[in-house]
């Protein structure tokens, strides 16, 4: 198989990506026997004609030939990597592994244990996906809020009501990346995830995918429990002994403690159980939303039909802090994601063909130890104390104002919202639900934005946005272990990760070094 690189093809020709190839190598049609988009991207750049830029392999009749006569650099011999899951450790298992929590880092921890006959256990505190887009559309249509059951809790994790992006800037020498990426294929993801430079799946074909991996990692050999809240653990010389979940005691060598990071109250009796718990900077801030043909025309130069939603990333740095855009979500839409009664916090989502007419992202501002103090939760109980300010203002309504009016401190009013946010919202002067520190770095913030993306600060903001990143990081040794024996943080909750993918990379991991220490429980059925 060979390899080319770097293969531009202007976006108006319309010729078959299969001419286009034959015609590039000097070949006749029957000397290509087959090729595979290996990436895609587009050149959008200024005084270059729009175009894609392909990388392809390519297998062809009497290859070495080609590469003789060959003097193409961009053309090459393909050597590929594959993903290697770990040969299984000597050291027996007494009981089967638990996983905590069901979001890509519970799900690909499980997904590995059980292919390779662990037999995980799962316990995930909120419902299966159908139940919970019902508690969610109810929360958002008739104000009710279920605590376990919403935009953060339940099946998928918070990454289920999202845009389901997969684009990352992890190094990944193992491959791991590219094994996810095949996973998701096979449970029904668009295969384009595996070639497209900024890959997604969309909230719409997410749900079904989890279903699918769901069901893979049962018919392994791993069982899922929903409805299940960890209540308490219990350790005996240093070492976890058994779990306490809802009413009911449980045995267990390992704890997988892949927990989101809205599980303030999981955390809090972690903290209180002698593990390891320390404080990590995150950033707050605002979504705003701007027209999708806005950042179409800035972003491209041009309108085109054959181009996919435009996407942006924006950073600037003030005197002390860090304001940047962040889960920009293209033709999508903002919610209302709260977890809590008496808690507002807003996400954005968008379905795979990104087909809404409005863009939103987060702009973010950077916060640290400096602003909520040393305290291993003092950056849970600083994000909860901004969304309940927010909810006293709002009466658990989103707010939202148009920016020019924020920097003014004016309510805005007859803003048409219902085209792009789920959930009720609330004309405020959003000025009050911040700090001003973060007030004055997010208007310094956005009129710079300005500069790069015209009538960016034309735009209306929503608030408040908290769930960025975890607040908090479990401590783990190099074994990835805590410092109870047993217990494995794993996943955006317990602060190694910061999204959908590097979640799931992270519970590879944590599956990895367990295999390596463990016998398998059983032989899998290979049939």
């Amino acid at each position: 198989m060979l390899i080319l690189k770097n293969l531009k093809v202007d976006i108006n020709n319309n010729l078959d990506l299969k001419e286009i190839i034959i015609k590039y190598l000097h070949i006749k049609t029957n000397e290509l026997i087959s090729y595979e988009i290996s990436k895609k991207s587009i050149d959008a750049r200024v005084g270059h004609n729009l175009s894609y830029i392909y990388e392809i392999l390519i297998n062809l009749k009497e290859e070495e030939k080609y590469l003789k006569r060959n003097r193409n650099e961009f053309i090459k011999k393909y050597i590929e990597n594959k993903y290697i899951f770990p040969k299984s450790g000597e050291k027996k298992l007494e009981f089967r592994p638990i996983i905590i929590g069901l979001g890509p880092a519970g799900l690909f921890c499980a997904y590995f244990l059980a292919k390779n006959g662990y037999k995980p256990i799962v316990y995930e505190r909120g419902k299966e996906i159908p139940e919970r887009i019902k508690d969610v559309e109810k929360f958002w249509n008739e104000s009710i809020l279920n605590e376990n059951s919403n935009v953060q809790f339940g099946e998928g994790g918070a990454g289920t009501f999202s845009d389901g992006k997969l684009n990352t800037q992890v190094k990944d020498k193992e491959n791991r990346i590219k094994e996810i990426l095949k996973i998701f294929v096979e449970c029904g993801a668009p295969k384009e995830i595996m070639y497209e430079k900024n890959p997604h799946i969309g909230t719409d074909n997410l749900r079904n995918v989890i279903i699918n991996l769901r069901n893979k990692i049962i018919n392994y050999g791993g069982e899922i429990h929903f409805n299940s809240v960890l209540k308490d653990i219990y350790i005996q010389n240093g070492k976890i002994k058994n779990i306490k979940i809802n009413d009911k005691i449980i045995n267990t060598d390992i704890l997988i403690l892949a927990t989101g990071h809205s599980a303030k109250d999981t955390f809090e009796m972690l903290l209180e159980k002698g593990l390891k718990v320390k404080n990590k900077p995150f950033a707050i801030g605002v979504r705003i939303v701007h027209s999708q043909s806005l950042i179409d025309e800035n972003q491209y130069n041009i309108r085109n039909k054959k181009l996919p939603a435009a996407t942006y990333k924006l950073t600037y740095n003030n005197d002390k802090r860090g304001i940047y855009s962040f889960c920009m979500c293209p033709g999508g839409y903002v919610v209302n994601a709260s977890s809590k009664k008496g808690n507002v916090v807003t996400n954005g989502m968008s379905n795979y063909l990104r087909d809404s007419k409005y863009a939103n992202s987060a702009i973010i501002v950077t916060v640290n130890e400096e602003d909520y103090g040393s305290t291993p939760l003092a950056g849970l109980k600083y994000i909860e104390e901004i969304e309940k300010k927010a909810y006293q203002i709002t009466k658990g309504k989103v707010a939202i104002q148009e920016f020019k009016d924020y920097e003014l401190g004016i309510k805005s009013c007859n803003i048409n919202a219902s085209s792009f946010v789920k959930g009720e919202v609330a004309y405020v002067d959003i000025n009050k639900i911040f700090p001003e520190y973060i007030n004055k770095s997010l208007k310094e913030g956005i009129n710079y934005f300005n500069t790069k993306i015209n009538n960016f600060n034309k735009g209306v903001i929503l608030a408040p946005e908290t769930r960025t990143s975890s607040p908090v990081r479990i401590e783990r040794n190099d074994e990835l272990v805590s410092n109870i024996l047993g217990i494995y943080p794993c996943g955006e909750g317990s602060g190694y990760a910061g999204g959908i993918t590097t979640s799931a990379i992270d519970g590879i991991k944590i599956a990895e070094v367990i295999a390596k220490k463990y016998k398998e429980i059983n032989k899998r059925n290979e049939c």
